[in-house]
């Protein structure tokens, strides 16, 4: 058994998949982009901005079902320039200030929307 998480507090799904899907357990949170939520549109230029805008998307979602993100066992980050690792992780660092999530940072050439960085994770329901 599946349930589909959608809220208005992060972006809307830009093709055909769901905000979040809660299953056996785990909350599985698709990839998320720094769209803003109220205009559709990529916040800032900046990785930091970004950084920060998708994490918040990713924390309304995991709000919607129950959850936070101290409850984020695993993150997988998409960066389309692995010399933005440093910025990243700046602000990366202060949504998870202790026991950080198990995580995976690869670079790629591209992005939806022209974005700097993508974030999925799984949490615990």
């Amino acid at each position: 058994m599946k349930e589909v998480i959608k809220t208005k507090r992060a972006p809307q799904a830009i093709g055909p998949y769901s905000q979040g899907i809660i299953a056996n357990g785990f909350i599985f949170v698709s990839g998320q982009i720094a769209l803003d939520p109220q205009t559709g549109e990529i916040c800032s230029p900046e990785t930091g901005a970004q950084t920060k805008r998708v994490l918040e998307n990713i924390r309304a979602i995991l709000r919607e079902a129950g959850s936070n993100l101290d409850r984020v066992a695993k993150s997988t980050v998409y960066l389309t320039d692995l010399d933005d690792f440093s910025s990243f992780n700046q602000v990366y660092a202060t949504y998870f200030p202790t026991q950080p999530p198990a995580r995976a940072t690869v670079e790629v050439s591209r992005l939806p929307k022209g974005a700097k960085v993508e974030i999925e994770v799984i949490g615990l329901a």
